[in-house]
């Protein structure tokens, strides 16, 4: 079995035995990219300097890993055993906590080589986690208790790979928020955090896209937020009904 090593650098201020806060989903806390003020953030690091541990991974992962108390969560696909998984390591050692495999099989599209079957990144509210993989001829959102065990899986479009897919799960209220924009036409909609069920979904065009729901208060209230297909789009994150949408950006967009 090939290990790919990760190595996770902890900004932390020295002497110091946690980090100073949580980064629980793609983009961190605000969705914006911004960590908290006054951690010093390391400029030089290396396997040796700056690097509180590191863990090998039994696969590849190109997500981001999401931080959320004493917990750290990264999604992991084995391409030859077709294996895709959520793993958990303890922040401040690095132990491995737990492995849930998510899906066995299904990694049978065409893909980039340079994609991975595991690009999104986990989404933690304190009680789940939640991760989105492309398997078969789908996307599928599944959530996790904090010990790995499965709670639910919501199978959210159907999804023709044109490079790979790689849209990470957002939260708001009590909802999930996914994408899955595809050459076939893909969907964004809103899950029942406890419980998986569709509260909204909305059809999309036959475009293949790689962007992640963002949601911010704009003008007063909050908006969801996609780009790409053409379009910025804007959605009431609660119902799913489209606010505004406006001619630009690409058809595929990487970025949130």
């Amino acid at each position: 079995m090939k290990l790919v090593s990760l190595a996770l650098c902890l900004l932390i201020l020295p002497g110091t035995a946690a980090l100073a806060g949580d980064w629980p989903w793609w983009r961190g806390p605000n969705h914006d990219g911004i960590a908290e003020p006054g951690q010093e953030a390391p400029v030089a690091f290396s396997a040796s300097e700056n690097c509180r541990w590191s863990a090998d991974l039994p696969g590849r992962s190109h997500g981001s890993a999401a931080v959320a108390g004493d917990r750290v969560f990264l999604a992991v696909a084995e391409e030859e055993a077709q294996i895709q998984s959520v793993m958990c390591f303890d922040r401040d050692t690095g132990g491995l906590k737990w492995k849930t495999e998510i899906h066995r099989g299904g990694l049978v599209q065409k893909t980039n080589k340079k994609a991975s079957w595991a690009s999104g990144t986990p989404a933690c509210d304190g009680e789940r986690v939640f991760v989105n993989f492309i398997n078969g001829d789908a996307v599928f959102t599944t959530a996790l208790d904090l010990d790995g065990k499965q709670l639910w899986r919501t199978r959210i479009t159907g999804y023709t790979i044109h490079q790979g897919y790689g849209s990470s799960p957002a939260i708001h209220g009590d909802l999930v928020l996914v994408s899955a924009d595809n050459k076939s036409g893909g969907a964004v909609c809103g899950l029942n955090r406890k419980t998986g069920e569709v509260v909204w979904k909305r059809e999309r065009a036959q475009m293949p896209n790689y962007a992640s729901p963002v949601v911010f208060k704009v003008g007063g209230r909050d908006q969801l937020f996609l780009t790409g297909t053409e379009k910025v789009s804007s959605f009431d994150p609660l119902t799913g009904e489209t606010l505004w949408e406006v001619d630009g950006a690409t058809t595929e967009c990487v970025t949130t």
